[in-house]
This record gives C-alpha cells, structure tokens and sequence, in this order.
C-alpha cells in the first residue's frame, strides 16, 4: 500500500475521539440482541453449522452497502489482503473448531475460555501497539476480564470426562480471535474499515463450504420461515454488529474496545433475557453482570 493511500485511509478517521464509544455501543447493543435470540434456530431444527452458512450470506448485505458509499474503493495491495483475509479467517476459522469442540467437551468450560479472547488482543497491544489507558480505563479492563468467563461458567467442577481434546481446541479459538481483534486494529491504520469488513465476508464465505460438509445430513432440519429464514434475521444483528466492530477498533484503542465489546454485548443479553423470558440469573452470572456493568462504565471514560 503507498504513502498516499495510508494517508488517504488515515484522513477518514473522525476528529472526535470519542467516535469509537458509540460504534462500540452499537456493537454492544446488537450483539447484545443477537445473543438473546441465537440458541433459537438450533432449538427450532437448524442446525449450527448451517447458521454459519446463512451467517456467512448476511454479511454480504452490510458489505455491499458500505462498499457501494465507498464508491467501491477496495484496497488490493498484497498487505491489505493479507491482513483482511487473516483477520477473516482467524474469526471464522475460530467459529469452525468452536463446532467441533462442543461435541467433544462441556460448554460450560469451553466458553469461559474462549471468553478471555480480549486477554490476546490486549497483550499484543500493550507490547507491539504500544497501546496505554488511563488508570480508570485499565482498571475497567480488570474487571472486564474478571467478569466475563462468569457469564458462561457453570460450577459444575474441572473434569476431563469427555476427553481432553477440547481444552487445547478452547485454547486455539481464544487465540484466533483475541489475534482477529488486534490485527482488526493494526490493519485499520493501513487500510480502509470498509476494506477490512469486505474481506471478513470473503473469509466467511470461504469457509462456508466447510460448515456444509460438517453438516448431518440425515438429520431432519427445518427448512421453513422459522428455520434459514429467522436465522438470516437474527444473524444480520451479527453481521451488523462484526461491522460496527470495525469502525469501533478504527478509531478507538484495542485495549479498551475489546474488552468494553465482549462485556458489554453478554450484559444486555442477560437483561433481554430476564425481561423477555424472566429468566433470572445465577449467582456467579449476577456478579458477573455487575462487574460488566462497571467495566462498561470506566471504559466508557476512558481515553
């Protein structure tokens, strides 16, 4: 990529500095959403794997709006490809092992170690961004990390009974997408937002094909309205979400942003739940909300 064209993606960064808050709210509120409305499809005879593919397909719709108001300016220089296809992959790469790694492990472990994602991107950060935060901004990282393997974990005791395998595969999706969160950052300083979204719906699509051949077949799967249908609904939430995400890493801090995001969104999944379906929280589960609630806060403030 030349000089002018890093200018170029640079000089479409807003003056504020506080941009970066309201695309992480966003995020946090349409994640939020989708997290409370996610385990539907499965629960209604769609299977997973099939969710990704439709997943795959809604990102499309938001990519092709923010091209098209970007006059189609894709940035196609060997470094931006390669930085949007690896933050692509590692996203969607890490979705496929999560696959397989729920039929080989309990959920209740996996999850919470998935959920310290932000640990990666806030250590690489720290050490090659050089990233700093106010003490109010580093202590709201704190207690964000803290509270979030609560939101998933269930006091049910460290046990390998099902094998060991899914503790190594927990390891390897927290690594993909705590590396997809910093290099989302590092690329946006090089290349346009737009262009990093667009090759996240390539890398999706890429591995589409794989979800399929995971998919059982001889299973009975629900193919009506309430089955690809209210999942393509539901996962535009996502896919919406994955692309404000960007622009809140484009002008917002890595250290702060990802911690703030993976909070926040399981938060108001937890109060759409206790508001919708009166589901009332456990006491681990409570804590952590009012921790993320607090991190959230501090975050908010921070520089």
């Amino acid at each position: 990529m030349t000089d002018q064209s890093v200018t170029s993606a640079a000089s479409r960064a807003p003056a504020s500095s506080r941009r970066w808050l309201l695309f992480a709210f966003l995020t946090v509120g349409l994640w939020g959403v989708w997290g409370a409305y996610a385990g539907i499809s499965a629960q209604r005879g769609f299977p997973e794997t099939l969710v990704y593919c439709v997943w795959a397909v809604t990102m499309i719709v938001p990519a092709v709006v923010v091209m098209q108001r970007e006059k189609w300016a894709l940035d196609r220089d060997p470094r931006s490809i390669l930085y949007g296809l690896m933050i692509g992959l590692t996203g969607a790469g890490g979705q496929m092992i999560l696959f397989y790694a729920v039929t080989t492990g309990p959920a209740y472990l996996i999850f919470p170690i998935i959920s310290l994602s932000p640990l990666v991107t806030i250590l690489l950060s720290l050490v090659l961004l050089k990233e700093r935060t106010s003490r109010l901004g580093a202590l709201g990282v704190v207690l964000a990390l803290a509270a979030l393997p609560m939101f998933d974990f269930s006091p049910q005791g460290f046990s390998f009974a099902h094998g060991s395998t899914w503790f190594p595969l927990a390891l390897v999706i927290m690594l993909c997408w705590g590396v997809q969160a910093f290099f989302m950052k590092l690329a946006n300083d090089r290349m346009s937002a737009e262009s990093i979204f667009f090759y996240m719906m390539v890398s999706g699509l890429l591995l589409a094909p794989v979800a399929l051949a995971m998919t059982d077949f001889s299973r009975p799967i629900n193919w009506g309205w309430d089955g690809p249908g209210l999942a393509a609904a539901i996962q535009m939430l996502n896919a919406v979400g994955a692309l404000f995400l960007v622009y809140a890493f484009r002008h917002g801090k890595a250290i702060v942003v990802a911690p703030l995001t993976n909070a926040g969104a399981p938060l108001v999944t937890a109060v759409l739940s206790l508001l919708i379906a009166g589901v009332m929280p456990g006491q681990l589960k409570m804590v952590g909300l009012a921790l993320a609630f607090i991190a959230a806060a501090l975050l908010a403030t921070a520089s």
